[in-house]
């Protein structure tokens, strides 16, 4: 997860903590939201993934966390992403993703969440 992180802050513009934070909440995302098989076996190709999703995972939502798209998106503005550095990190993230696990997984993972495409 070093690499993917080195690449957030270098080609975003997000320093260590807000790319890790965001890292751990676009995995959420796609472990609830994806086809729990094939995103399991994505997760397993990426050392270092099960802990930022933990991070991701106990730092919650708040009162009012909302689920979906939109609830990945407000929790990485809550970490200090602004709405461009969300959709940047997002794409990275997949990116980085598509050249570990390839098109076919990744492309599988996005067409089975609705509305994911057209943010990446």
């Amino acid at each position: 997860m070093e690499e993917l992180i080195a690449r957030l802050v270098a080609n975003v513009g997000v320093d260590k903590g807000a790319a890790e934070k965001a890292v751990g909440i676009i995995l959420d995302f796609l472990r609830k939201e994806g086809p729990p098989d094939k995103v399991q076996a994505l997760i397993d190709r990426l050392p270092g993934a099960e802990a930022l999703m933990q991070q991701a995972a106990d730092a919650g939502g708040g009162m009012f966390a909302m689920g979906g798209i939109m609830g990945a998106g407000t929790k990485m503005m809550a970490a200090g992403l602004s709405m461009g550095q969300v959709q940047g990190v997002t794409k990275e993230v997949i990116a980085y993703t598509r050249e570990k696990a390839g098109e076919d997984e990744i492309g599988e993972i996005v067409g089975a969440i609705p509305g994911l495409s057209q943010f990446i």
